[in-house]
This record gives structure tokens, sequence and C-alpha cells, in this order.
């Protein structure tokens, strides 16, 4: 059987796109196996198939026995867990109708607060914890390469920063 590796990133927030993304290489004939490492997607070589992929992102470990029993009954096939996200699918022929894991905008709402709660906010404890003291340390002793390397850091992390909260807001202004 024939396999293939793919580096693809996304966002904290780009759910949607990364499950349109593995329904596209499905319907190419490409069934996903597991995203493993940092973005390394695996696939296997199948009859191409229309098959809907759903991302969730649950941190709770207490209740997952129940949590993957509720989307089991419902027919949606657990793939694995990453980074906090669990990712189920589902084919088509299977579904009588257009299914999501989310039936409506609150709920998706809900699911990007725990994303914002649960990914951005760690990020930016580890930013005003680590790296702004850094950069001001290295600032006022005078080490010129050091803080260029801190400023490079921390504005890659306020343009995440910034990606994020711009298209969380938008998502929960839609949602209003």
């Amino acid at each position: 059987m024939k396999t293939k590796k793919e580096f693809r990133y996304f966002s904290i927030f780009n759910h949607e796109e990364e499950q349109d993304y593995l329904r596209e290489q499905h319907k190419k004939g490409w069934k996903f196996v597991k995203v493993s490492g940092i973005c390394m997607y695996h696939f296997e070589e199948c009859e191409p198939e229309d098959v809907v992929y759903q991302l969730d992102f649950n941190q709770d470990e207490a209740n997952k026995e129940e949590y993957l029993k509720m989307f089991a009954d419902c027919g949606w096939e657990y793939m694995q867990e990453y980074v906090g996200y669990s990712y189920f699918r589902k084919p088509v022929n299977e579904m009588k109708e257009e299914e999501e894991i989310f039936c409506d905008d609150s709920s998706r709402l809900e699911m990007l607060t725990r994303v914002y709660k649960g990914r951005l906010l760690p990020l930016l404890v580890i930013f005003s914890a680590c790296l702004m003291p850094q950069f001001v340390l290295n600032l006022a002793n005078g080490h010129v390469f050091l803080s260029l390397l801190m400023g490079s850091i921390m504005l890659v992390y306020v343009a995440v920063f910034a990606h994020c909260a711009i298209h969380y807001y938008r998502k929960k202004n839609n949602a209003k």
C-alpha cells in the first residue's frame, strides 16, 4: 500500500481549512492516517471517496471515554488526538443530510473559546513572563545581537497573537 507524507501548517484557528484539506485528500484517493511531529500529515492510498473530517478542541481528559462514545454513537470514527484537537471522520454516504459535529454558531464559538483559552492564553503568559523581560535585560545591558534576536521572536509572537485574536473576534461577531 502506498503512503505519503505532507507538511501543512494550519494555525490554531484554521481547523475548518484543515478539515477541508483532509476531505480533499480523501476525494483524491489519500486517506488520512495521522498527523505527527510538527504538522506532518500521513496518508494511505485508498479508493477516492467523499469523507467529511471534523475537528474538536477538547482537553477534558476526565470524561474522554464518554466524549468518544458520544461521537461513535453518532457514526463518527475517532482518528487521533493532536495538540488538543480530536480528529473524526465520517463517509458522506453514511450521513442522512449534511452533518457537522457543531450544529450551530454558539457551539462553534464555544470550541473557539476553548482554543483561545487553551492555546493562546498560555502563549501570552510565556511571552509576558519569559520573552519580554529577556528583551528588556538584553537591551539594557547593551547586547545588541541578543536584543535583535529577542525582538524578532517577540514580533513573531505579536503577529501570531494578532492573527489569532482577529480570527477569534471575527468568528465571535459572526456568531452573534
